[in-house]
C-alpha cells in the first residue's frame, strides 16, 4: 500500500478543505437552530462535485476512486457534519443505481443528484428493526409491467426533502435475504407519504418515516434482478461504513483543532493551560486515536479500490470511529469549561450530531458480530 496521496487526491482534499472552512463551517449552527434544510449548501456542494463523487461520468458525476471519496467527505465534515449526509447518500445511490440501474432511469435521476437538484434517499430500515436487513417486511408484488409496493420505512435520512428513494422490498417473502429486491421510487407518486422526526441532533437532515400504500411503479425502476439486492447493499455498506468513519473523524479533528487554539489563548494560575498535563495529555491521546482510526478507514477504502476483501475492516471503521469521535468531542467540550456547555461554541452540537452515528447504518454490536464472523467463520458465530 502506497501511503502517499496522488497529486489529484491531495488537490481535491485541499479544495474541499477550503470550501468547508469558507462555505460550510460559518453556517453549521444555523441549520441546527432553525431546523431548515441546507438546500443552498447542497447546491454549492453539487457545483464543486461533492454529490457526484461515485456517479458515473456519463451521468454527470466524477466516479472517483474510493480513497478520494473518503478524503472528500472527511474534509467536508470539518465544515458541516450534517451536510455530509448528502454526500453519503449520493455515494450510496451512485454505487447502487449507477452500476445496476436501467440506463433511462439513471439518465433521469443521476445528473440531478450530482448537481444537488435532486435527493435520492436510502430506504432500508424498518420500524421493527434496522439491523435485520434481510427481515424487511415491505412487499413488492409484480403485476404485469409494474410492481406494487406496500410497507413502511423508518429513520430515513433527508426523507422530508427527498425526491426519490432506493427502496428495498421483498419480492419473495419465503426466500429470506435472497428475496430482497431494490427499486428507485419517486416520492411524488400516489400512495407515498412521509412523517418527520424531532431528533436530538442532526436537525437539518430532515429524518423521518416513509409509507407506501400500494405504490405502483414501472418494472424498469427495479434496480438489478429480482432477489439480487441484498448482496449489493451489503457490498455497498462495506464502502459507506468507511466513509462514515471518516465523516465522524473529520468532525472530531475540527473540534480538536479548535480546542488547541482555544487552550493556547487561556491561562490559569499565571500559566498557559497547555502547560498542565491534565489539559494537554487528553488532547494528545485523542489525537493519536483519531489518527490511527483515520488510517484504518483509508486502508479499507484502498482495499476496495484494489478489489480486495474489506468487510471486516469496514465493520471495524463503523465500530470504532463514531465512538472515538464522540469521546474526542466530549473531551473538547469539557476542556472549554463552562463555555463548552453553551451554544457559543460548536462542540455541544457536534456531540449531539455525531452520537447519531453510534446508532445509524449498523450499531456497534452488529459491527462486532460482522468482525467476529469474518474472523471465526459463520459456523462458529
Amino acid at each position: 500500500m502506497d501511503l502517499a496521496f496522488t497529486p489529484e487526491q491531495q488537490m481535491i482534499a485541499d479544495v474541499i478543505d477550503a470550501f468547508a472552512r469558507e462555505v460550510l463551517l460559518p453556517r453549521y449552527a444555523h441549520w441546527d437552530r432553525t431546523g431548515n434544510l441546507p438546500e443552498e449548501q447542497f447546491a454549492r456542494m453539487g457545483e464543486i462535485g461533492l454529490l457526484g463523487l461515485r456517479v458515473p461520468e456519463a451521468f454527470g458525476g466524477q466516479d472517483v476512486d474510493a480513497v478520494t471519496a473518503g478524503l472528500a467527505i472527511e474534509a467536508a465534515a470539518r465544515g458541516d457534519f450534517n451536510c455530509c449526509y448528502a454526500i453519503l447518500i449520493a455515494c450510496f445511490a451512485g454505487e447502487i443505481l449507477g452500476r445496476h440501474g436501467d440506463d433511462a432511469v439513471k439518465a433521469e435521476w443521476l445528473p440531478g443528484m450530482a448537481s444537488g437538484e435532486k435527493i435520492i434517499c436510502t430506504c432500508l430500515t424498518e420500524p421493527q428493526g434496522g439491523s435485520d436487513a434481510a427481515g424487511i417486511r415491505t412487499r413488492a408484488v409484480r403485476q404485469g409491467d409494474d410492481y406494487v409496493i406496500s410497507g413502511e420505512k423508518a429513520s430515513i435520512t433527508l426523507v422530508m426533502a427527498g425526491h426519490a428513494g432506493i427502496v428495498f422490498a421483498k419480492t419473495d417473502p419465503a426466500a429470506g435475504a435472497k428475496g430482497v429486491t431494490a427499486f428507485l421510487v419517486p416520492f411524488d407518486l400516489p400512495g407515498v407519504s412521509r412523517a418527520p422526526y424531532a431528533d436530538l441532533g442532526s436537525r437539518g437532515i430532515a429524518r423521518g418515516s416513509l409509507f407506501f400504500d400500494e405504490v405502483r411503479i414501472p418494472a424498469r425502476y427495479r434496480i438489478g434482478a429480482e432477489g439480487a439486492a441484498f448482496s449489493k447493499v451489503m457490498h455497498t455498506f462495506d464502502y459507506t461504513r468507511a466513509l462514515i468513519g471518516l465523516m465522524c473523524l473529520g468532525a472530531a479533528q475540527q473540534s480538536l483543532a479548535e480546542t488547541v487554539e482555544y487552550l493556547k489563548s487561556r491561562q490559569s494560575f499565571g500559566q498557559p493551560l497547555p502547560r498542565y498535563q491534565g489539559v494537554s495529555f487528553p488532547v494528545a491521546e485523542w489525537a493519536a486515536k483519531i489518527e490511527m482510526a483515520r488510517w484504518l478507514c483509508l486502508r479499507t477504502l484502498w482495499l476496495r479500490d484494489q478489489n480486495l476483501p474489506h468487510t471486516a475492516e469496514a465493520a471495524m471503521c463503523k465500530m470504532q470511529c463514531p465512538d472515538i469521535a464522540v469521546g474526542a468531542i466530549h473531551e473538547c467540550l469539557l476542556l472549554h469549561g463552562h463555555y463548552g456547555y453553551t451554544q457559543d461554541f460548536p462542540h455541544e452540537q457536534r456531540l449531539r450530531d455525531v452520537i447519531g452515528q453510534q446508532i445509524a447504518d449498523g450499531t456497534t454490536q452488529i459491527q462486532k458480530l460482522i468482525v467476529a464472523r469474518e474472523l471465526f467463520g459463520r459456523d462458529f458465530v
